[in-house]
Order: structure tokens, then sequence, then C-alpha cells
């Protein structure tokens, strides 16, 4: 492992987290970078370093991180930086819990509408900008194999940093596909055979009493903490369904909704409807 790595120097270490010019502390510069994607956490990097679409631009490890990631790579450890946990918080500021892990790497490719199959599962959000929560609902998809994940572009958070940590790997796995208005993206769900479900509390039929056929294409429809779907989101919906909650508290986080909604719909794919 010691061929791979390359100590930083004591200047490169005083450099980071110095201000810039306007006196904002330097990792700001990674607040919606169109070029650069940090990574931090065990498990994203490990699963960004395995995904041949990164591009790594630079890797900063701890020892201890660097055997860990090792360990779970499907090919042996790139060069990297070997730093102290405090030489990544002065990167990345006091808040991430990086695990002595950071990869700055290229953006991935995006997805286009067009690439989607139509017999598969999706999952779609209206405006839902909270990272830890767009990352938890990636790692459900990507547990119950959820190919893709629809977001406005202009209200969603970026695609690295908190969310691809909370992801834990499933941002590595499930399609990422950002429109500029949702309500046509739906028409073009429509004509590609997807049925569209959305999910509301207020919804016209539990989302137990709903069944997929294998094959069917599947649109699952989330909306925004509190807010739920906006109104021209929900008439592009095929169907509004609820999910049953009757315990004592009957409102389920959107993450949360969006686990059971994949479970539901993805445990029931190989079955017919009269089953």
């Amino acid at each position: 492992m010691s061929q791979n790595k390359k100590r930083p120097t004591n200047n490169k270490s005083r450099k980071h987290g110095q201000k810039n010019k306007h006196g904002k502390s330097t990792n700001e510069r990674f607040n919606n970078n169109i070029t650069e994607a940090p990574i931090w956490g065990i498990h994203a990097v490990t699963a960004a370093l395995n995904n041949p679409r990164r591009k790594i631009k630079k890797l900063h490890l701890t020892q201890n991180a660097a055997q860990r990631i090792s360990e779970s790579l499907n090919a042996s450890l790139p060069p990297y930086e070997e730093a102290s946990p405090k030489d990544i918080t002065k990167i990345l500021g006091p808040d991430p819990v990086h695990q002595g892990a950071l990869l700055i790497a290229s953006p991935l490719d995006e997805a286009q509408l067009n690439d989607l199959k139509g017999n598969d599962c999706i999952a779609i959000l209206d405006q839902v900008t909270d990272p830890h929560n767009v990352g938890a609902i990636l790692r459900s998809a990507a547990a119950f194999n959820v190919s893709s994940l629809i977001m406005t572009a202009r209200n969603s958070p970026p695609l690295s940093g908190t969310l691809a940590k909370t992801a834990s790997g499933g941002l590595e796995s499930v399609n990422i596909i950002l429109v500029s208005n949702l309500s046509q993206a739906l028409d073009k769900i429509e004509d590609l055979g997807y049925m569209r479900i959305g999910f509301d509390g207020q919804g016209e039929t539990t989302m137990e009493q709903e069944t997929r056929s294998e094959g069917e294409g599947i649109a699952l429809i989330l909306g925004a903490e509190e807010k739920g779907m906006r109104r021209l989101t929900k008439e592009h919906c095929d169907k509004i369904c609820k999910i049953n909650a009757s315990g004592a508290f009957a409102s389920l986080n959107v993450s949360n909704a969006a686990a059971i909604a994949f479970h539901h719909f993805q445990a029931r794919a190989s079955k017919q409807p009269n089953e």
C-alpha cells in the first residue's frame, strides 16, 4: 500500500481551510460545483472508486480508511494523499462525518428520459430538497432495484457530499435524471408506458390496494416534506394513493414512505393483479 500513497507537504496542509479573497472558507467552492463532486465516507468513497464512470481528481485517506477501502475495492487502491482526520476536516469543515475518506471526482454524466426502459420501477421526487432525505431514498432505491430517480434541476440538492454519504453507494448505482419541467417529464413518462402513482396522505386509494404486473413500468411520485406534491404534479398522476399507518404517528418521513413504496411494488412485481 505504501507505494500508492503520497504524503502532503506541510505547505499544502496549511493551505487547507484558508479564507479566499471574499473571506469565505474554501470548502464553499464545492457547493453546487458542476466540475467537482466531493464525496466522503467509507461506503460512498468505496462505491465511487468502484464506479468506472467516475474520474478521480483527488483522494485523501487516513491510514485506517485506506485499509478499509482497499479491502472492499474491486481493483487495487489508486494513488492517494495520506491525511489525518484533522487535514480532511480542514477541507470540508467541521460538520461532515467523513470517516477519514474524501474523494474529489468528476460528476456523473446525467441520464435522459429517453434512456428509460418503460418496463421497470422508477422514482420521481417533486421538490424534495433535503440531501439527507434524497440520499436515504437513493439508498432504498438501490436496495430494491429501482432503476432511476427523477428530480427537478432547480430544486434538488447537489449530487455529492451529504447526499452521497447518506446514500451509502446508492448514488453510483441508480440513474439520476434532472428535468427542467416536471409536468412535461410526467407526460413523457406516460408516453413511455409507465403507470404514474403519486403518494399523498389524502389519497383516493391505499397503496395496499395497488398491484403491479411483471414487466409493467411504474413511476412512484413523492412530494416534499409537509407540502407534498404540487397541484400540477397531482394532475399528472394516473392514481394517487396513501400508505396506511395505524400507529400513533400516522405521518411518514418522505424517505420512509419511499422505502415502503419501493418494497411494496418491487416485491409484487412478479405477481399478477388477481393473485
